[in-house]
């Protein structure tokens, strides 16, 4: 089966590359480029369209739509946060807009920021998000703030990171933190609640810290039906995405959640944040731990970056800089090897046209085949700042968010 994949595998990339990128790990959700030609090897000079300077701390994804890139920023205390809209050809700022002031910030871990969650763009609007300091809705054009909420309360306790998803007409976020744990449902053009749940199950547990989490939910359509597919600490939960009724739950253990769910050979493949992670056929209906739950394991699996699934393989790279590729039916580890970076890999990977590009916090970039026989690595590159950030990808281009700045590359075969 292996040799077979990786003669298809060519074949079966062949599709559209994306002509934007609108939300965290892309259009889809998943990382996925399709076939975008992006440059192999890049640095501070090399196949090099821009780069502009960012100052502050956020570790939140850019997105772009319609020549314009949007990423929320805020200050390292917290006491600031903006939403910047920069020139996709020339990366040059266009508005800054100061969406919220914080007397009193809620701590922050210093491994995280205070602008982590990625935006998320929906028709002619972005949606930004800071956790409990607060969420709004910009026009995409003019940076015009429509509406915003900050009623939604909860400690975060190490900071927020859960980014907000759409659906149709909504907006959805997870607000999972140390006292309180909840999602809510928005309407997209007046913010008012649609509905508001609880975390439905026992956590079993008095400490908040264990009942924290990060997580970006996602909506998958099984067997005709959609469900909100929402990990939380301890457990996961599907839900209505329309009315937020609880369908089932799984308890997938652990706590931090911060991995994106994905959705592949009808099932749903889920990190708990501490180092497990548990495959789960959707479709049943209240606690489906011994009916539903496929397999579950802990090697080598990431705590915070979210895989990719291209084909029948599964592709990792763990907090530690170890890549592994993996059958998703069964969990069988097929390799795993040490991408040879310094610091840790919490930018989540993304794929494009036959390649995997992973980032680490110290600046390395190691480019990858996902090869299923083991680890082919087709180039190694170094940027000044390390990244925490996820790329993103549009048409041939890669964009890169440091700790200190923003880089667009181009191959230039491809431009």
């Amino acid at each position: 089966m292996r040799i077979i994949f990786l003669l298809l595998l060519p074949v079966a990339l062949i599709q559209a590359k994306p002509t934007y990128w609108n939300q965290f790990r892309g259009p889809n959700g998943d990382g996925d480029a399709q076939n975008s030609q992006l440059p192999v090897q890049f640095s501070e000079t090399e196949n090099l369209t821009w780069k502009t300077p960012i100052s502050g701390k956020a570790w939140s994804s850019p997105v772009v739509k319609d020549g314009k890139v949007w990423i929320t920023n805020a200050e390292e205390d917290g006491y600031k946060m903006w939403a910047i809209q920069l020139d996709w050809k020339t990366g040059k700022q266009i508005k800054k807009v100061l969406v919220f002031e914080n007397k009193e910030p809620q701590f922050c871990h210093p491994m995280n920021s205070y602008a982590t969650p990625t935006p998320v763009i929906e028709g002619e609007l972005v949606f930004v998000h800071f956790g409990t300091h607060g969420t709004a809705a910009l026009d995409l054009k003019s940076g015009i703030k429509i509406w915003e909420r900050r009623d939604f309360k909860c400690d975060h306790f190490r900071g927020a990171a859960a980014s907000p998803i759409t659906h149709k007409e909504n907006v959805i976020i997870h607000f999972d933190g140390h006292d309180l744990q909840y999602i809510v449902c928005l309407d997209q053009k007046t913010g008012k609640t649609v509905w508001k749940k609880d975390r439905a199950y026992d956590f079993k547990t008095d400490n908040g810290d264990r009942k924290k989490a990060y997580c970006t939910p996602s909506v998958i359509t099984h067997n005709g039906k959609e469900e909100l597919i929402s990990p939380g600490a301890v457990a996961t939960e599907s839900r209505n995405p329309k009315n937020g009724d609880l369908y089932w739950t799984v308890r997938t253990g652990g706590m931090n959640s911060s991995s994106r769910p994905i959705y592949r050979h009808g099932m749903v493949y889920v990190f708990c944040g501490m180092g497990s992670m548990s495959a789960i056929r959707p479709g049943g209906s209240g606690d489906v731990d011994k009916t539903h739950l496929v397999w579950n394991r802990r090697k080598v699996v990431p705590k915070k970056s979210s895989p990719l699934l291209l084909g029948e393989y599964l592709f990792m790279v763990s907090d530690e800089g170890v890549a592994s590729c993996n059958n998703p039916k069964t969990g069988e580890v097929y390799w795993a090897e040490r991408l040879g970076v310094k610091g840790q890999c919490a930018s989540s990977p993304i794929h494009a046209n036959g390649k995997i590009y992973s980032f680490s916090s110290d600046g390395d970039c190691v480019v990858f085949k996902p090869d299923p026989s083991g680890l082919k690595v087709l180039s190694r590159n170094k940027l000044d700042e390390g990244c925490m950030a996820s790329p993103a990808v549009v048409g041939n281009s890669l964009l890169v968010r440091t700790k200190k700045n923003l880089y667009r590359f181009d191959h230039p075969d491809y431009k």
